[in-house]
C-alpha cells in the first residue's frame, strides 16, 4: 500500500464522520457559502503567476514549519503579487485545517485553493462552506467519470477546478470543462521530482489549457526553466514555508522573477 492508498483510505473515513456530523443543508446556510468567488484563471493572467501555499509538514519532508499562522503568511502571498494562495486542509497527513482557510478568507482578496484528496461530493460542499474559490482534484485518487462529475459539481458552487496530473495515462482524466490542469513534478508514490517530465506531459496538453507547474521548485532556476517551458502558473509552497519567514522569503523570491 503507498502512502496514497492510505491517505484515501483515511479520507473516507473523515468523510463519513463529517458527513453524520454536519448536513449539506448546514454548510449551505453558512456565511462563506453565500459569498462571491474569485477566479484563478483571470488571476493567473494578470499576477505573476505563483500560487503560494502555507502547509505545515508532508508525508515526504515531516514538519516544515509549524510556528508560523495562515494570516502572517498568506497577507504577504498577496501583497507580494500570488495570483492565489493555496492551503493544505488535510489534518493527519499535512498538519492543515478548516481553521487556516476560514482565518483568512476576510483578509485576503485573491483566490483561495482548498488543497486535499476530494473523493466525495460532500467536501465541495464543505469547501465552499469555509470559503474556497477553487478545488484541487488529483487524477491519480480518480477516475476520469468523478473528474468531470465533480467538475460540474464545482462549478454549480460557482468554484473552479485544478485537475493534477502526473503520468501520460491521467491525460485521460482532462475534459474541456477543467478550468487549469496541474503536473506535478513529484510522484505522489515514490516521491522523485522530474521537471523535465513534467515538460513533456504539458506539451500534450491543448494549447489553451492554463497549466501549473506543481511541487518541486526548489530554487529560482527551477521556476525560470519551467516558465520557460510555458508554463503559465507555478504552485510553491515548501520554499517558502521552509523558512523561518516564509513572508520574506516569498517577497525576495517575488523581486527576483
Amino acid at each position: 500500500m503507498t502512502i496514497l492508498d492510505t491517505i484515501i483510505k483515511r479520507k473516507k473515513e473523515e468523510v463519513a464522520i463529517a458527513k453524520s456530523a454536519i448536513s449539506v443543508e448546514q454548510l449551505k446556510n453558512t456565511d462563506f457559502f453565500r459569498r462571491d468567488t474569485y477566479s484563478l484563471k483571470a488571476s493567473v493572467k494578470n499576477k505573476n503567476g505563483i500560487i503560494a501555499e502555507f502547509k505545515r509538514q508532508s508525508p515526504s519532508k515531516g514538519i516544515i514549519n509549524n510556528t508560523v499562522q495562515p494570516q502572517e503568511v498568506v497577507s504577504a502571498y498577496e501583497k507580494f503579487g500570488a495570483s492565489g494562495i493555496s492551503i493544505l486542509t488535510d489534518r493527519d497527513f499535512f498538519g492543515g485545517s478548516f481553521n487556516d482557510i476560514i482565518s483568512v478568507r476576510n483578509k485576503v482578496n485573491i483566490p483561495v485553493l482548498r488543497k486535499d484528496f476530494m473523493i466525495d461530493e460532500y467536501q465541495f460542499y464543505e469547501a465552499k462552506s469555509i470559503g474556497a474559490d477553487v478545488v484541487l482534484l488529483i487524477a491519480s485518487c480518480l477516475s476520469p467519470d468523478q473528474v468531470q462529475e465533480f467538475t460540474e459539481l464545482a462549478h454549480e458552487l460557482n468554484m473552479e477546478v485544478l485537475l493534477e496530473i502526473h503520468t501520460e495515462e491521467e491525460l485521460k482524466h482532462f475534459n474541456a470543462k477543467v478550468d487549469l490542469v496541474g503536473i506535478n513534478n513529484r510522484n505522489l508514490k515514490d516521491f522523485k521530482v522530474d521537471l523535465q517530465h513534467s515538460v513533456q506531459l504539458k506539451n500534450l496538453l491543448p494549447k489553451e489549457v492554463l497549466s501549473v507547474a506543481e511541487s518541486g521548485i526548489y530554487h529560482l532556476d527551477d521556476f525560470t526553466f519551467l516558465k520557460e517551458k510555458g508554463f503559465d502558473s507555478f504552485l510553491m509552497g515548501e520554499y517558502f514555508m521552509k523558512n523561518t519567514n516564509p513572508a520574506k522569503a516569498f517577497e525576495d523570491f517575488a523581486a527576483h522573477i
